[in-house]
């Protein structure tokens, strides 16, 4: 159980550490990539949410562990052009609170989604996740290099997530029901903080 705790917190530990390593200042092109690999990695809200995809990705297991990753990262590219281009889009500070909600109580009880359903759910979520990384982008950084800054942390985040699922997989089967629940849970209440504003 100790094993599974720390191998949980090393898997977690390590999402802090590209964002401290892109930390440093940069012009031009690298700015835009610094900047855009740096914005997932700010907020609570991604960070949980892109971890928690990861994390039912590997609990549905077999397509889905490539598939809902994969199509989460296209649809928040398509999201973060509406972002840059200006194009409004309603709630999406709602949707992404909502989305570490939903996908927290995945976590937590283990939904079975059928991949189809998966999919769609994590390509409206990760909309939302874009257009905020667009719409937040600096005026200064290059667009191209802030959007493959963005996709790759958000992949790297994704891949924590799975290995968290695979940390808790390898436990007994009680300790992994237990964990898992807790992380969905924790994850669940920071989104219902992060949509009532108190977080």
């Amino acid at each position: 159980m100790k094993s599974v705790f720390k191998s949980g917190l090393l898997a977690l530990a390590s999402l802090a550490l590209p964002a401290v390593a892109s930390a440093h200042p940069a012009v031009g092109d690298a700015a835009g990539f610094s900047h855009g690999f740096a914005h997932p990695m700010s907020g609570l809200d991604h960070v949980l949410a892109m971890v928690m995809v990861g994390v039912v990705a590997f609990q549905l297991g077999g397509r889905a562990i490539a598939l809902l990753p994969v199509t989460f990262v296209l649809m928040m590219a398509s999201g973060g052009a509406l972002g840059v281009a200006g194009v409004a889009l309603p709630y999406v500070e709602t949707g992404i609170a909502l989305s570490v909600v939903v996908l927290g109580i995945m976590v937590a009880i283990n939904v079975r989604a059928p991949l189809a359903a998966a999919l769609a759910m994590a390509g409206l979520f990760a909309v939302f996740h874009g257009h905020a990384h667009g719409a937040e982008m600096p005026e200064d950084a290059a667009g191209a290099a802030y959007a493959a800054g963005f996709m790759m942390a958000t992949g790297l985040l994704h891949g924590a997530g799975l290995a968290l699922g695979y940390v808790i997989g390898r436990a007994g089967e009680r300790q992994a029901v237990f964990v898992t629940r807790a992380a969905g849970g924790v994850a669940s209440l920071s989104g219902l903080g992060i949509l009532a504003g108190l977080i």
